[in-house]
């Protein structure tokens, strides 16, 4: 059963309910244990010990990225070993975490060159995880399959819609990792809600998704067309305009555009400007470090970013993303805050996919594909930066604007799209903002902006 409450502390990771794992010790050779051999890895007869729950997986692969890290290929292909054995791909969702997060590492050692003998077996075996390009349709179904975007969505577009009533032209932004999934939605209600009949609709997005999960089998521009049909049969004029960018240096392109579009125009009183942030700001660049407190600094590109869309004065700003830190530069924070946050998607794909189905194959590629970046890759490669609510409303603070909330009929509409969804799904306000839930535990946060 859903639960609507007022800000709660976060209870402790669920996967983790058993004691910590002990130091680690050598196997001892009276145990058994079925084994599977890793490609280059001898194929053992000796035993395991019992290293299966989620408190020791996680000291496991600490201690392996430690070795990694560390340079000591003896250490970390003898704990590589053990992981391979207790977190077989079609384990249980712990073990299938434990399994994208040992995939990572091998990875990564491999790039280090701190394990030749795995460098040398990557090249005969198929490591390479497989995302798959959906059809529209595909992508549309995939997306509704759980809350994790329909959340932000439903609170997004009842935001959205309250912010543009009584204008007659609406100027959406959508920088969004579904690739304007929640766009339709949009339209539909624009077609029946508003008081004075559907505006004009200027939808421009940032061409810069292709090579993050879910990725699209077909162009921005194909994409565009089927969009302004769908406008057209809800009697909606939708003007499409893609403007390549990249977030890697802040969508700059997209932001000189719209400041070329401003200068042009002017900022005309009966154009409302919507910017749309769907789970796309945390691939801007942004690293912590161990050593030195957190900052806000004007000069970094997030803060940039957002200091540029404040100087457009838009109606709304609606920022909707996972509520996770994966940017610090040491690895073994990474991986400690990955672990604990990404056993949710393992979770929850239990409760709504059967083992062995398509969909299911295709959602936990995306979910290896976010680790093995977090994990295996640096520098402008590692691109999933993710950072949680209490820094984006900082940011926002910083930048001139200020949080507009949730209404109660807003809230009244994202309770009811997870009352079609599976138990387990909870809803909560931190401050002025609405928190998706699994199981009590943060999983994406929704905030709305305006100007200051």
């Amino acid at each position: 059963m859903m639960h609507f409450t007022e800000t709660l502390p976060s209870p402790p990771p669920l996967h983790q309910t058993t004691k910590p794992c002990q130091n680690f010790t050598p196997m001892n050779p009276n145990q058994t244990h079925r084994t599977r051999p890793w490609p280059g890895f001898p194929a053992p007869n000796k035993a395991l010990g019992t290293f299966g729950d989620a408190n020791c997986m996680e000291q496991l692969l600490v201690r392996c990225a430690n070795a990694i890290e560390s340079n000591d290929a003896t250490l970390s292909q003898q704990i590589l070993w053990v992981l391979n054995n207790i977190a077989p791909s079609d384990g249980d969702s712990n073990q299938r975490l434990t399994c994208g997060f040992l995939r990572a590492l091998i990875a990564r050692a491999a790039k280090t060159g701190t394990c030749k003998m795995l460098t040398a077996a990557l090249s005969n075996s198929n490591i390479t995880i497989q995302t798959h390009k959906f059809s529209i349709i595909e992508l549309a179904s995939f997306v509704d399959l759980t809350p994790w975007h329909r959340f932000g969505f439903t609170a997004a577009n009842a935001a959205i819609l309250e912010a543009i009533d009584g204008y007659s032209t609406v100027h959406i932004i959508d920088l969004s990792l579904t690739h304007c999934m929640q766009i339709p939605t949009l339209i539909d209600a624009m077609a029946g809600k508003l008081s004075d009949g559907p505006p004009l609709v200027k939808l421009t997005i940032a061409g810069a998704t292709e090579d993050v999960p879910p990725m699209l089998d077909l162009s921005y521009d194909e994409l565009g067309v089927k969009l302004v049909n769908f406008a057209r049969s809800r009697n909606i004029i939708l003007e499409f305009n893609v403007i390549p960018s990249t977030s890697l240096d802040g969508f700059s392109s997209l932001i000189e555009h719209l400041k070329i579009q401003t200068l042009v125009h002017g900022h005309e009183t009966h154009e409302a400007l919507i910017i749309n942030c769907h789970m796309m700001l945390h691939y801007i660049p942004e690293e912590t470090t161990t050593t030195t407190p957190f900052s806000f600094e004007d000069s970094t590109p997030r803060a940039l970013f957002l200091k540029q869309i404040r100087s457009l004065n838009p109606t709304l700003v609606v920022l909707v993303d996972e509520d996770a830190d994966f940017t610090s530069n040491n690895l073994v924070c990474r991986l400690r805050s990955a672990f604990n946050y990404l056993w949710i998607p393992y979770d929850i794909v239990d409760t709504f996919l059967p083992k062995g189905s398509k969909q299911r194959q295709w959602y936990e590629a995306d979910i290896c594909w976010k680790i093995e970046n977090v994990i295996a890759q640096e520098g402008s490669h590692r691109i999933e930066r993710l950072e949680p609510r209490g820094r984006w409303v900082q940011r926002m603070r910083n930048t001139g604007f200020r949080g507009v909330g949730f209404g109660e009929d807003i809230v009244g509409e994202v309770k009811g799209m997870l009352d079609e969804h599976a138990a387990g799904w909870g809803l909560k306000k931190e401050e002025d903002d609405l928190v998706l839930t699994w199981k009590g535990h943060n999983v994406v946060f929704a905030t709305a902006w305006v100007p200051t």
